[in-house]
Order: structure tokens, then C-alpha cells, then sequence
């Protein structure tokens, strides 16, 4: 890279000059893009990357840096068994009408390869984590080994770019500390009242971080999608990727049907920039695109609320730019994101979005409707949840669930927003987040809930809880149920009674961590038109592509996963046919030719 980009890029001041030799240029600086520009700079192409928050990481930045890759090398490594054919057979389990053998088949198979690429390539690094498939109990699922998570990571490596890095989600941050991914970390920080050794753990991890506030102004060992998103970027600065903040891309140029660069914004003034090879998508999906999202989600169509956590700045602008040159953009899924359950944490100026992530799981947690009736297995995955709350509100004034525990409850594991004991409860009741009652009265009055099925559905819920069971919903009946519960609390570590007053209750919305409907492409990458012709020169990944998950969630990581697989094959494909090539499918399908 010259000398002016490299400045740039280090002192973030210089504005960026007309370039007209690019070889590929990547909208969007998360994990779609920056795993096809590593790749394909790692092919010989020379890859800009342009992203118009003035932040780089995307939506990888806010997320758990969870990545599902069947027979991927960490759980062969650790000597766990898994088989192309069993993630087969589970993929056809889920994805149900919207099996792609072709897609299916191109992920299980580079998927392992993109793992040790990156490994062996670049920063990026991995670790184990003993996730469960969300439904491990079907056929092909399985109870551990196909999750992996992104390695922590000091972003004191990247130097003055460390500025330009999307801090995480401050909701689910502590005073701006992330916690690792895993159960031990986040145990220690739950029996910090009641064991030594965690009171240790606890005061050390806080004692780092307030060393690393004083110096830095914030958090510098980054955890989960954090992490992720910080090892891409140091991996692109190292191959001298420029990676240019603040520069929205404005629409695509086309001359003669093919996609030949693309006209940016920068400092109020409009530039061209032309790609050789084209030009790859990975704005992040359409979460924020309101007037897409009032024609898609259900909810939204009779007035109801949508609250998402992912960045403000994924507003749809790859599908938007990719239709205008013929594109197509399928809403075909029943469930056309990846639904999250969400609470709206009151601050100075508006609120913060809180992921329900963690606590619904926990014993003696419960969620009702309006109603006051339950209406799922709590301890299923959010996107489950939110499906199932989804349909349980068709019909009613809006889509919102009650989380509700006891006081015990609380003070042991939290809810929501509001930390476990001893940190105080108090001002949460004042500013409306949490709802309080001494009597499961009071608080079904305070909450807005009915308040006769409230304690109707307590005391059936209780008489069967203090056993341990709950035969309406069977939860804690799978691996998953149980892997986030309190694996301490017998017999069953998800259930136990509500039953001590005073009682809470959060207020929860639905929301999503990304959208699973997006533009149809080839398996390669390439965007189609609505006759499933190919617009050269154009590409999509990340969400800005459908999933290929049909609309369901198999597992921990199912985004990240294919977003970086698709990332990985996307690259290598143009670089093959930047190279004189035929392409990946292809070539591929020649190499079988000649095997048979």
C-alpha cells in the first residue's frame, strides 16, 4: 500500500484520493467483508474496504464471536466425533422446505478450510466452547464441538486504529468490561459474594480493567465478537488492507451490465472508485431499513414493536444498491431474522437495547404474555423464544413477553439488565425498567398483566417446579436447556419455584441479531437478478445475503459461521477468476469429473 494510505489509515485524517486500480472493492467491515478482502488480498488482489460508520467491526462487534463449523478442526483436535453426514441430516432437520444441497454442501466442506486458513494466515484465532446444537436431540444434532469462539485479544495491537474499533453493546458490558463466553467466567462473577476463589477472580479482572480505562479510556482485552472483529481488521491492516471509516458508498457503477466500482461520500464530496473485479456487499442486512421491515415483519404490519440491538447504521443499504442494478431481494422465510428478545434499559437520552441472552435460562425465571400465561420453554434459544412469542401475539395489541422471578431469584442471578446481589435494585424500580410487587398482585398491577392468570399460572407452574419439572413446556428436558441454566441447582437446573416476595418483572420486546432474508446469490457469492442471472462483477456476503439457514437457528454461531465460510469461498472464487480462472463452482466441478 502507498505511503498516503498508509498514513490514513494510522492517523485518520487524510481524506481518500481517486483510485482507479483497485482489483476488488468490499462495502461493509465486518466479518463478511473483511474474511472475503483477506482472502482475496492473501490471492494477490488488491482489496479496499469501505465502511460508512465511523467505526469499523459491524454487527461481528456486538456479537458473541461464535462460530458454527461442523467438523471443525478444534473438536477434531479434541477428539470429538462428527460426520459430514450428520450435519447433513441436521441441516435438512432445520432448514425444512429451504434445504440448499448445493449451499449445504459447499459449507460443510470449506468451512473447516476457512478455519485453518485464518489460523495458520492471519490473527485470527480460536478456542473451543462446549455449546450444544439447539436441538441436539434431533437427528444429526449434536451435544458439543461445533461451535467454536473468537480467541480474546489485546486491541493494543492496533495501535491508533484501535480508536476506529466498534466498542461493544454497553448494555451487556460491566462499567465497560466484557465477560468471556463461557459459563466459568460468568460463574465467578455470580458467586463473587459467596466464594473467595471467585471474589479473587472478580477483584483481578476489575483491577485490569480500570488500569485499562485510566491508560486507554477503555476496556483493551476484548472478549466475543469484539475479539473477532478486532483480529480481522489487525489482519487486514498487517496485509496493508486500507480500511476507510466515515465513507458511505452511494450507489454501484454499472457500465455495459457489469459492476465496475461504485461512487462514495467523503467529507461531503462525491468520488468514484473503480474495482477491476468487482464489487463484494456486506452492509450488515436490513435491520434498521424501517420501510422493508414494515412490509416483512408481522408484527410490524399491525403496528407492533421491533427494538434491535445490531448497529443503528444497517439500514439495508446493500439490498437497496443491489436492486437498483437488477437485484433481487427474496422475503421468503417465516422468520426473516434472527429473533432476539430484547428489554429497553431507560437512559440520559432514550434507552439501551438489553439481549436476553443469559437469564431466561436461569431456575425460577419464568416469561408470560399480557395474559399472564406462559407460552414456551424459556430455556430454549432466543430465536426459539421469539418465534414462539411472535406467534402467541398474533392477534393481540402487541408482541412483548414479562420475565418474572422472586426476590432470591434476583439477587442470585439477576434479570435482565439489573445484576444479582449486592449491587442494588433500587434504581432500576425508580426509572420503569424493573416492575416490583410484594404480592404476585401487586406486581401483575404494576406490570399491566392480568393479574388472576398471573397467579394461576405461578401456582401450577410452582406446584410442579419444586420437583424439578415442567410438563407443560419440559424444560430443562434438552443439553441446551440446560448448558446456560445453574448446573448447581438440582434436579433440575433450570426450574425453581416463584415464590418469595417481593417479585420483578422486565418488560420485553422482540428483536433480532440479523436478518436472515437478503439478496439471492450463487453459492459463489455472485448476486442474482430475479431470472437467476448473474450480475457480473457484483457480490454479496454476510447478511446482506439470504441464509442458508431457511429462517431457523440450528446453533450457537449459525451466523458467523456461514458468514465467514461464504466470506472465505466468495474471495477465492473472484481471485480465481481475477487469475484467468473459471471460477470456483467450476472448478470444483471438473475436479469431481476427474475423480470419478
Amino acid at each position: 500500500m502507498d505511503e498516503e494510505l498508509f498514513a490514513w489509515s494510522e492517523d485518520m485524517h487524510d481524506a481518500l484520493d481517486q483510485q482507479n486500480d483497485w482489483d476488488l472493492i468490499v462495502i461493509g467491515s465486518g466479518a463478511g467483508g473483511l474474511s472475503t478482502a483477506i482472502t482475496a488480498k492473501k490471492q494477490g488482489l488488491k482489496v479496499i474496504v469501505l465502511e460508512k460508520d465511523a467505526v469499523f467491526g459491524g454487527t461481528t462487534a456486538f456479537s458473541g464471536g461464535v462460530l458454527w463449523i461442523p467438523n471443525n478442526p478444534h473438536a477434531k483436535k479434541n477428539g470429538i466425533q462428527d460426520s459430514k453426514q450428520a450435519a447433513i441430516n441436521y441441516l435438512k432437520h432445520e432448514t425444512q422446505n429451504f434445504y440448499n444441497a448445493q449451499a449445504v454442501d459447499a459449507f460443510l466442506d470449506y468451512g473447516p478450510k476457512m478455519i485453518d486458513f485464518f489460523e495458520k494466515e492471519t490473527t485470527v484465532k480460536f478456542i473451543p466452547t462446549l455449546y450444544p446444537d439447539y436441538h441436539p436431540d434431533v437427528s444429526g444434532g449434536v451435544e458439543v464441538g461445533r461451535s467454536i469462539l473468537a480467541a480474546p485479544f489485546d486491541i493494543r495491537s492496533l495501535g491508533e486504529n484501535m480508536k476506529r474499533l466498534r466498542p461493544p453493546l454497553k448494555t451487556i458490558t460491566f462499567m465497560g468490561m466484557m465477560f468471556n463466553s463461557s459459563n466459568a467466567d460468568l460463574k465467578h462473577f455470580f458467586n463473587a459474594t459467596k466464594s473467595f476463589t471467585s471474589f479473587m477472580y472478580v477483584a483481578k479482572r476489575l483491577a485490569i480493567h480500570m488500569k485499562e480505562l485510566a491508560f486507554y479510556g477503555r476496556g483493551t482485552n476484548v472478549t466475543s465478537g469484539n475479539a473477532l472483529a478486532a483480529r480481522l481488521a489487525k489482519s487486514a491492516f498487517d496485509l496493508d488492507i486500507p480500511i476507510y471509516t466515515s465513507t458511505p458508498v452511494q450507489k454501484l457503477l454499472q457500465e455495459s451490465g457489469k459492476i465496475v466500482g461504485v461512487e462514495i461520500l467523503q467529507e461531503g464530496k462525491k468520488l468514484k472508485l473503480k474495482s477491476k473485479h468487482g464489487v463484494v456487499l456486506a452492509c450488515g442486512g436490513f435491520s434498521h431499513d424501517i420501510t422493508r421491515l414494515k412490509t416483512t415483519y408481522a408484527h410490524l404490519k399491525t403496528g407492533g414493536e421491533h427494538i434491535s440491538p445490531v448497529p443503528s447504521s444497517n439500514t439495508g443499504d446493500g439490498c437497496r444498491m443491489a436492486e437498483q442494478v437488477g437485484g433481487a431481494v427474496d422475503i421468503q422465510y417465516q422468520d426473516a431474522a434472527a429473533w432476539m428478545p430484547v428489554s429497553k434499559v431507560p437512559q440520559a437520552e432514550g434507552y439501551g437495547v438489553f439481549p436476553h441472552l443469559l437469564d431466561r435460562y436461569k431456575p425460577g425465571i419464568i416469561g408470560v404474555l399480557k395474559n399472564g400465561q406462559r407460552f414456551t420453554n424459556e430455556s430454549n434459544s432466543y430465536h426459539d423464544v421469539g418465534a414462539a412469542l411472535f406467534r402467541a401475539c398474533q392477534g393481540m395489541s402487541e408482541t412483548a413477553m414479562w420475565l418474572i422471578c422472586d426476590q432470591k431469584t434476583i439477587a442470585k442471578y439477576g434479570l435482565g439488565y439489573a445484576k444479582p446481589a449486592p449491587m442494588p435494585l433500587s434504581g432500576l424500580v425508580k426509572n420503569g425498567y424493573l416492575m416490583k410487587g410484594n404480592t404476585i398482585e401487586e406486581l401483575a398491577k404494576n406490570a399491566g398483566i392480568d393479574a388472576k392468570n398471573l397467579s394461576d399460572t405461578i401456582i401450577e407452574y410452582n406446584k410442579h417446579a419444586v420437583n424439578g419439572e415442567d410438563p407443560t413446556f419440559q424444560r430443562g428436558s434438552t443439553a441446551f436447556n440446560r448448558y446456560l441454566a445453574d448446573p448447581e441447582h438440582m434436579p433440575n437446573p433450570c426450574i425453581a419455584p416463584v415464590s418469595v416476595g417481593p417479585f420483578y418483572a422486565v418488560k420485553v420486546f422482540m428483536g433480532d441479531l440479523g436478518t436472515f432474508d437478503g439478496l439471492r446469490t450463487a453459492v459463489t457469492g455472485e448476486v442474482l437478478n430475479s431470472k437467476n442471472q448473474k450480475i457480473v462483477g457484483l457480490y454479496a456476503v454476510g447478511n446482506d445475503r439470504a441464509s442458508m439457514m431457511g429462517g431457523n437457528y440450528p446453533g450457537a454461531g449459525i451466523t458467523l459461521g456461514p458468514i465467514m465460510t461464504f466470506g472465505y469461498l466468495t474471495g477465492l472464487h473472484i481471485a480465481n477468476l481475477a487469475k484467468g480462472g473459471k471460477g470456483l463452482a467450476q472448478q470444483n466441478q471438473e475436479e469431481m469429473q476427474n475423480v470419478s
